[in-house]
């Protein structure tokens, strides 16, 4: 199993470069082309970003401009596996061999994608919010491709 980190947040302005999408730079995607090169196909990858690496909600600025160079590098691998945050939500895509998997918030819930007028913290009856909040666990077994995720609400 290879482990990918990205930063994503850098200069990221909602709103203004990139229809306010997130960007990785030529820089870092360089690196992962780098990165990635003497790993065999069947390499299970993991990716993390704090933003989502593809386009959840544009208007919202909730993806990353310039993550279809980086998924390109990642394609030729049997699985591979994206986590991220920001969006304080789950939502998961599945685009070839390509899982993509958002997680809840451990701090406040936002809106799903365009049920508000923006995002940010959504106000929620006290006796709701331990159930929109949570944790995710990523369990790896060896010899299986894909990591077991598990999310807990912070109360059932």
């Amino acid at each position: 199993m290879h482990f990918i980190a990205l930063a994503n947040v850098f200069d990221f302005q909602p709103g203004f470069k990139s229809a306010g999408l997130a960007q990785l730079g030529d820089e870092q995607l360089e690196w992962i082309e780098r990165d990635v090169a003497a790993l065999s196909d069947s390499t299970p990858i993991v990716v993390l970003a704090h933003l989502p690496l593809w386009t959840v909600y544009e208007k919202w600025g909730w993806g990353t401009a310039d993550s279809g160079r980086a998924l390109g590098y990642l394609k030729r691998f049997g699985s591979v596996t994206v986590l991220n945050g920001h969006i304080h939500q789950i939502v998961q895509k599945v685009e070839g061999n390509l899982t993509f998997h958002t997680a809840m918030s451990t701090a406040f819930p936002q809106p799903a994608p365009g049920a508000a007028p923006s995002p940010g913290p959504m106000l929620v009856p006290p006796e709701q919010l331990p159930k929109q909040l949570g944790l995710r666990a990523v369990n790896y077994v060896p010899g299986k491709q894909i990591p077991a995720l598990t999310e807990t609400p912070l109360a059932v």
